[in-house]
C-alpha cells in the first residue's frame, strides 16, 4: 500500500472511530471505549497534520493567484512554501509503521539474580524507581505479586502499571518502557559487605504489555493451577489458608504465581492478567521470530554479563550499554527522572526505523 492509500485508509478509520465515540452505546462497554479512545487517540495526530498540509496547500494555490493580482501577496505564498516540507517530514513520519502496543499498559516484573541478597535489594531499588518514575507521570501503580528477601529487597516482584485515561497521541505506557526488559547492573558497596568493596550485582526485569480478555482465548483445559499457603522472608508462612496460586500453562511451559491477596479468587484473576499478558507477547514474538530476529527474550540468564545498563553509585553514573548513553545523574534517575534514558532510547528506536530497521532491538 502506497502512502497515499495508507493516508486515505487511516483517516477513513479516524472519521468511523469519531462516530463510534459519538455514539452513547460503545459507552456501556468500558473496554471497548478505552480500545477505540485509545486507537482514536493514535489517529489523531495523523488526522490533525494532514489537515494541516491540506489547508496549507490549498492556501499555497490561493497565494499564487493572487500574486498574479497583486506582487505583495508573494511574501505570503513564501512563507507558506517554506512551512510545507516540514508538514511533509511530519507526516511522512507519522504514517511510519509504529508498534500496536505503544497505547498499552503494561506488567512490570523484576527479578532478582546473581548476588544474593544484595541482588534482591538492588530489585527494590528498581521497583522504587520506576514506582516514581510512574508518580511523575500520574499513572497508577497495582502491586500484583512479591516475594520479599529477608533484608526487606525483593527475590521475586510484579506490578501493572496504567494510565488514568487514554494516552495522548496513543503514547501509553509501553511506549516509555517497552526497552526496560533485560538484565540491569548494580555497581556499588552492598550493605552486608564490611570491607567497604565495591561488588557488582545483577537484576532482571521483564516488561509485558497488559492484554484485554478479548485480544487472547486461554484454554482452561490447557491450565494446572495449583494452589498454597502464601510465604514470606525467609519462606515463613504468613497466611493460615491455601490462598496463594500458581498458574501453568502446559501448552506453553509459561508459569505464574500470585500470593498478595488473602483471597484465593482473586490471587487467581492477578495470576490470570499475568498469564495473559504473557501469552499474548509469547504469541507476537513467535510470529515476528518468523520474518525476523529483531525481537528477542528479553532475559535469557540473569547474567552480569548480558547487562543492558548499569548503575554505578561510586561514580554516580547510568549507562545504558544498547545505545551508548552515559550520564552522571543516578541519583536522580533512581529517584523517577528518567525521561534523559527513555527520551534517548526512543530517539534511538526512531532513527532505526528511518533506517530502513524495524526498531530498535530491546535488549
Amino acid at each position: 500500500m502506497g502512502s497515499n492509500d495508507r493516508l486515505a485508509a487511516l483517516l477513513a478509520e479516524y472519521d468511523e472511530l469519531e462516530k463510534t465515540l459519538a455514539d452513547p452505546a460503545i459507552h456501556a462497554d468500558q473496554n471497548a471505549a478505552r480500545r477505540v479512545g485509545r486507537r482514536f487517540a493514535e489517529l489523531t495526530p495523523i488526522h490533525k497534520t494532514a489537515t494541516e498540509l491540506a489547508q496549507a496547500r490549498a492556501d499555497l494555490i490561493a497565494a499564487k493567484e493572487l500574486v498574479e493580482l497583486d506582487p505583495d501577496f508573494a511574501v505570503e505564498a513564501d512563507a507558506i512554501e517554506a512551512r510545507m516540507p516540514e508538514l511533509e517530514e511530519n507526516l511522512a513520519e507519522l504514517l511510519m509503521p509504529r508498534d500496536p502496543n505503544d497505547a498499552k499498559d503494561v506488567i512490570l516484573e523484576i527479578k532478582a539474580g546473581e548476588g544474593g541478597e544484595e541482588s534482591a535489594l538492588f530489585a527494590g531499588d528498581l521497583l522504587r524507581m520506576y514506582m516514581r518514575y510512574a508518580e511523575r507521570r500520574g499513572w497508577v501503580i497495582e502491586l500484583l505479586d512479591s516475594q520479599e528477601s529477608d533484608l526487606g529487597g525483593y527475590k521475586d516482584v510484579a506490578i501493572a502499571v496504567k494510565t488514568k485515561g487514554v494516552p495522548e497521541g496513543g503514547f501509553g505506557i509501553w511506549s516509555r518502557l517497552k526497552w526496560e526488559g533485560g538484565v540491569h547492573r548494580v555497581q556499588r558497596v552492598p550493605v552486608t559487605e564490611s570491607q567497604g568493596r565495591i561488588h557488582t550485582s545483577a537484576a532482571g526485569v521483564i516488561v509485558t504489555p497488559e492484554a484485554e480478555e478479548t485480544e487472547i482465548e486461554i484454554d482452561m483445559s490447557d491450565l494446572r493451577i495449583d494452589v498454597y499457603r502464601s510465604q514470606g522472608a525467609g519462606g515463613q508462612s504468613v497466611n493460615t489458608t491455601d490462598s496463594a496460586v500458581r498458574i501453568t500453562h502446559i501448552p506453553t511451559g509459561t508459569v505464574v504465581t500470585c500470593q498478595n491477596e488473602r483471597s484465593q479468587l482473586q490471587n487467581k484473576d492477578r495470576a490470570m492478567r499475568m498469564l495473559r499478558a504473557k501469552l499474548a507477547q509469547y504469541a507476537e514474538e513467535q510470529a515476528a521470530a518468523a520474518a525476523s530476529d529483531a525481537r528477542k527474550a528479553q532475559i535469557r540468564t540473569v547474567d552480569r554479563s548480558e547487562r543492558i545498563r548499569t548503575y554505578n553509585y561510586p561514580q554516580n553514573r547510568i549507562t545504558d550499554h544498547r545505545i551508548g548513553y552515559t550520564a552522571y545523574n543516578l541519583d536522580l534517575a533512581l529517584g523517577g527522572d528518567m525521561d534523559g534514558v527513555f527520551d534517548a532510547l526512543t530517539a534511538a528506536d526512531r532513527a532505526a526505523r528511518l533506517t530502513g530497521e524495524t526498531e530498535l532491538t530491546r535488549q
